[in-house]
């Protein structure tokens, strides 16, 4: 049976376990230590889960979890696919329901995905991801969630691939009802043009309640070099000797095998805020290992994270065990696998320090449990 077959049953069984993704979350709520999300906020992730369908819990979904915070607050991230259970659901909210601009820019995307011939497809696939701003916007439950797609089909790397780069942008754009925009066009082929050739564009994201931006995420540069040549030919205005620290100290505390980087390509060039990712285990969209992670494989990059002043002792210790062994659940239609890992840390350089660290923890759930 191939990934996709698998994931079509399971949803079909997690239909008849509820009905939202708030269903399914309930379940899972003695699994998540209360000093990464709090009782009270806790119940704010339920309020927005409360919108989706529980079979969204057959496909990647999440949190973010800051961990330069004390306040143990989080936002919630998802992964769905056209021609499913819950694309259907969504071309049902947006048929019913005009005020419902999430389910709108999703059936856009996905139209464009299922026509003839999808230029979009070939690149990204069937896939798109949502991120709900939840701990980090209070107040903010009617916002518009973040849209990601990631080249996971036609892999984008530094080069030749400008209009692959258009492609996707365009679709982004239009899906949640921006005009093109010229200057943030060029902004873009700088970046993109800055790009070194043995790197990945690892996704493209737009936030509509945002002002407006293109959230890039790049990927694989081998060196602190790479990464603070790209930064400046890129003219992020940011303090390079900041980025450069950051590495620095963190390679002395742990193996980084890739970094990446997350930037916000605005209408007038790049924005000031850098999401600096260090990789300690490559991971390879294509792997069908790709969500399992070992229980140590995070363990240096943690005891680097002990060091960092703005890091949260106790949300540290709770994050490291996050990572668990594949386990065995039981519900009305039978048994299922979940597995919990952390995909992977940010964190935020703003100016001329780190501001913040990121943690962003996914479940995997499926019901195609070998007897």
């Amino acid at each position: 049976m191939d990934i996709d077959e698998a994931i079509t049953r399971t949803q079909d069984r997690l239909a008849e376990e509820g009905g939202t993704m708030r269903d399914l979350l309930e379940h899972f709520r003695s699994r998540i230590s209360p000093v990464l999300i709090g009782d009270s906020e806790w119940q704010r992730v339920l309020l927005c889960a409360r919108r989706l369908p529980i079979t969204m819990g057959a496909l990647p979904f999440g949190f973010e979890l800051p961990l330069h915070e004390r306040r143990p607050e989080a936002d919630f991230g998802a992964s769905l696919a056209s021609g499913t259970r819950v694309a259907a659901f969504f071309e049902e909210r947006a048929r019913t329901d005009r005020t419902d601009d999430t389910a709108r820019a999703v059936v856009r995307l996905f139209r464009e995905m299922e026509a003839e011939k999808s230029l979009l497809r070939e690149i990204v696939g069937r896939k798109l991801m949502l991120e709900y701003d939840i701990g980090s916007a209070p107040g903010g439950e009617g916002a518009q969630p973040g849209i990601f797609l990631r080249p996971g089909e036609r892999p984008i790397a530094g080069g030749g691939q400008m209009k692959d780069v258009n492609i996707v942008v365009d679709a982004l754009v239009a899906c949640v009802g921006w005009g093109r925009n010229a200057a943030q066009r060029e902004s873009l082929e700088r970046v993109y043009l800055a790009q070194p050739d043995d790197t990945r564009m690892d996704s493209f994201g737009v936030f509509p309640s945002r002002s407006r931006s293109i959230r890039l995420a790049i990927m694989g540069f081998q060196s602190q070099q790479g990464i603070c040549s790209f930064l400046e030919d890129t003219g992020w205005p940011g303090r390079i000797e900041a980025v450069e620290s950051v590495i620095s100290r963190f390679r002395e505390r742990a193996n980084i095998v890739r970094s990446g980087a997350n930037i916000d390509v605005e209408e007038d060039g790049v924005g000031p805020a850098l999401g600096l990712t260090l990789i300690v285990k490559q991971r390879y969209t294509k792997d069908s290992r790709y969500w399992l992670d070992g229980l140590t494989d995070w363990d240096p990059f943690l005891e680097a994270l002990r060091h960092e002043e703005l890091v949260v002792p106790e949300k540290l210790a709770a994050l490291a065990g996050w990572v668990s062994q594949p386990t065995m659940l039981y519900g009305k239609s039978g048994r299922y696998v979940l597995l919990r890992g952390i995909h992977h840390i940010k964190l935020v350089i703003s100016g001329d320090r780190l501001e913040k660290a990121k943690a962003y923890v996914f479940m995997v759930l499926s019901g195609e449990v070998p007897n």
